[in-house]
């Protein structure tokens, strides 16, 4: 016979699906971070005076390498501690990491920047898929996850819709901003990293 699971209360249910869409604003602000700078090649090329292999390197392994293998380790420590504060160190991380990447003045610092970006953003779902987990039943997690991961698809439209127009209006407020040297990109890096 099996065993009738207890209902959850209303307010459990939807304390859960705060939560989902916590994560899922997460989600979507580290692809904003992720995919903004596919936008802003040719004007850091400019600037900064490095050529196509330099750059891929900056949109590739520097995020991908380190992204992909710290994942392991963090999950490892999302099994043993505090989630919720693997993701807020995570978010802290990749925030910081952002704003670096419009602040460096070397081709070396930037890479290190972004190395930075994809460890923050390591982070994130090791921890977020087991934290979910703790919050729905069986029958309501696929439900939950798809929600969570729209954040992905979200956050990479938005990267794209919104970021051409704020990457021509960031190129004309950093031409009155000194620290910047009228550089629009590193505006938009700095003000990408702190709307979260």
């Amino acid at each position: 016979m099996e065993k009738k699971l207890a209902s959850p209360s209303r307010i459990q249910t939807w304390y859960a699906w705060y939560v989902v869409v916590v994560l899922m604003i997460a989600y979507i602000s580290s692809f904003i971070d992720r995919q903004i700078l596919s936008l802003l090649v040719e004007d850091i090329q400019r600037d900064m005076k490095i050529n196509d292999f330099q750059i891929s390197l900056l949109m590739g392994i520097s995020f991908a390498l380190f992204y992909t293998l710290l994942g392991l380790p963090i999950g490892r420590l999302a099994d043993r501690y505090s989630r919720r504060n693997i993701i807020m160190a995570g978010v802290f991380v990749w925030s910081l990491m952002t704003a670096a990447c419009g602040l460096v003045r070397t081709y070396f610092q930037f890479f290190l920047a972004r190395v930075g970006v994809g460890v923050g953003e390591a982070a994130l779902s090791p921890a977020a898929y087991p934290l979910i987990a703790d919050y729905f039943p069986p029958q309501r997690l696929a439900t939950a996850l798809s929600v969570y991961s729209m954040g992905i698809y979200i956050g990479s439209g938005l990267a794209f819709l919104v970021g051409g127009r704020v990457a021509g209006w960031a190129a004309e407020l950093a031409s009155a901003v000194q620290f910047l040297s009228g550089s629009g990109w590193r505006l938009l890096l700095v003000l990408v990293s702190g709307y979260w």
